[in-house]
């Protein structure tokens, strides 16, 4: 029987990872700390994992030494992940060479974050994962708290198979903060994922003085460049390995995914292809738009790259393609993947599998978490039908430097009727928050209503304005933009209570509107 819970993608993915772990290697760093921190909670309470024993956590003095206990706890056969994110990535950078080049089975799970440059953000985007694309773990991409939950079991299950190391990530703030009613995976969905011949495996290759083996040698030009062509065959397989689990997933829990999503009409003429939550706005937006012919595709496996999964995800009759990115690549000729996009494309030509090649542009959109809105899909979608459509571009700011921005009309909305929408305005430390959050599970655990909290608050912390952006009604909800039209509003005075009263009142249909000293 299917579960109802209320969580945000970080407990979400967390109680995955714990379950299906015996060692956590651990250090804090935001937006992936509840993650960690949740591990180190169940682990010292007793809490076992779905073979009946309780977990290792183990917190270390930085990422990098977080990175080395995992690879050391997998060298001796236990089942390791991790938690991280922007800089912290940036420093397991060496070991995931490692373990990856001695194809290892291991997952860290990725709250995709900004990495400084001009400046520090703490605030998600993709740039940290697609930093460590070249490491050779596979990168599995996740648009929902739903997907992010579901993933994290898909990506433990594949990386036992294929011997391929995976990154689980999903959008910093914008996923692993918001507050979701999602379907609870049961540990005896995590049990018949789990194949417990492949965990015997991965015990039989530990380094053990028992059965002597040779690894992390050094190796000199005789036999170096061979070695590193010899790991093609396991990537090669892993795409029909990582859809394989997907399909036994689908089998026990009913939910589908597929390496690459196609979403929209199936004799599209322009479609949007790009990953993480902003997958989920695009969808949306598609089915909101009044004329056919636009669509879309989510990458979920973004490597390895599966052109060939790529291309049968598109439609026959696609003229032009918007590659989005949540990443800028500084002095390239493109961002990642964009240029996998091209690169898949121009292949099918040159060899005969596809007839033409279609128009294909560029854009980046949400560093930082900026804003991705439906408004700013539907400029893209625009601009796809234009004769001369911006090679590359941005969207959701304003260029006036490069003259590289869209323009959107920021009126354009898809907000549901069928929804009630509440806006909290408060103060950093006073309480708004964990209130809202309170109020939204409360919601969620007791209603059968859908519900989803979103939180925006900065690194300023106390004393800085928060907003906490709640949506509930009857039908799921797929917005990772913020609130757009309220019908509800209320300033930080409210206590709880209080509050759980006038979300009562608001759904069934009345509106507030409260003067805000804001």
């Amino acid at each position: 029987m299917t579960v109802k819970r209320t969580f945000d993608a970080n407990e979400a993915v967390a109680r995955v990872a714990y379950a299906v772990s015996e060692i956590c290697s651990i250090y804090p760093i935001t937006p992936s700390s509840p993650m960690a921190e949740s591990a180190d909670v169940w682990s010292a309470s007793g809490k076992p994992n779905i073979w009946g024993h309780v977990p290792d956590i183990i917190e270390m003095q930085s990422e990098g030494g977080a990175a080395g206990t995992a690879h050391g706890a997998l060298q001796t056969g236990a089942l390791t992940t991790t938690f991280t994110a922007s800089q912290g990535l940036m420093l397991m950078l060496p070991n995931m060479y490692k373990i990856a080049g001695e194809l290892t089975s291991a997952v860290f799970h990725v709250a995709a974050r900004s990495l400084a440059a001009q400046a520090l953000s703490i605030f998600g985007d993709h740039q940290d994962v697609m930093a460590a694309r070249t490491t050779g773990f596979g990168l599995l991409a996740a648009s929902s708290v739903q997907a992010a939950q579901d993933l994290a079991l898909i990506s433990h299950a594949a990386t036992l198979e294929s011997r391929v190391p995976f990154i689980h990530f999903f959008d910093g703030f914008r996923t692993s903060h918001e507050v979701s009613k999602i379907d609870e995976l049961s540990e005896d969905d995590m049990r018949a994922m789990i194949n417990n011949e492949l965990v015997y495996e991965h015990r039989r290759r530990a380094l053990n003085p028992d059965h002597p083996f040779i690894r992390g040698t050094a190796q000199n030009p005789d036999v170096y460049f061979q070695g590193r062509e010899s790991a093609n065959s396991f990537y090669i397989a892993t795409p029909g390995i990582v859809q394989g689990a997907m399909d036994r997933f689908a089998a026990i829990t009913g939910r589908q995914y597929k390496l690459f999503d196609y979403h929209g009409d199936p004799e599209a003429e322009h479609v949007i292809i790009l990953m993480g939550s902003g997958a989920d706005t695009v969808m949306q937006t598609i089915d909101a738009l009044p004329d056919k012919g636009a669509g879309m595709v989510n990458v979920r496996l973004y490597r390895p790259f599966s052109a060939e999964h790529l291309l049968a995800a598109l439609p026959d009759t696609v003229k032009s393609i918007a590659v989005l990115d949540r990443t800028k690549e500084i002095g390239a000729g493109g961002e990642p993947l964009y240029q996998d996009v091209i690169t898949a494309l121009a292949e099918a030509v040159g060899d005969g599998s596809r007839p033409s090649m279609p128009r294909v542009i560029g854009g980046r959109y949400g560093l930082s978490s900026k804003e991705f809105t439906p408004a700013m899909v539907r400029a893209v979608f625009d601009e796809l039908g234009k004769p001369h459509p911006k090679r590359h571009f941005t969207v959701g700011i304003h260029d006036d430097v490069t003259h590289l921005s869209l323009d959107y009309d920021e009126s354009y909305q898809i907000e549901s009727e069928n929804s009630t929408r509440a806006l909290f305005f408060g103060l950093g430390a006073d309480g708004t928050v964990g209130a809202n959050k309170n109020s939204i599970k409360i919601i969620g655990e007791n209603t059968d209503l859908y519900c989803q909290g979103y939180f925006v608050y900065d690194s300023k912390k106390s004393g800085s304005r928060t907003v906490s952006h709640l949506r509930f009604g009857p039908e799921e909800i797929h917005a990772p933009y913020l609130i757009q039209s309220a019908n509800f509003i209320a300033c930080h005075k409210f206590d709880l209570g209080q509050k759980i009263e006038v979300l009562r009142h608001a759904a069934e249909g009345a509106v507030f509107l409260l003067n805000s000293p804001y």
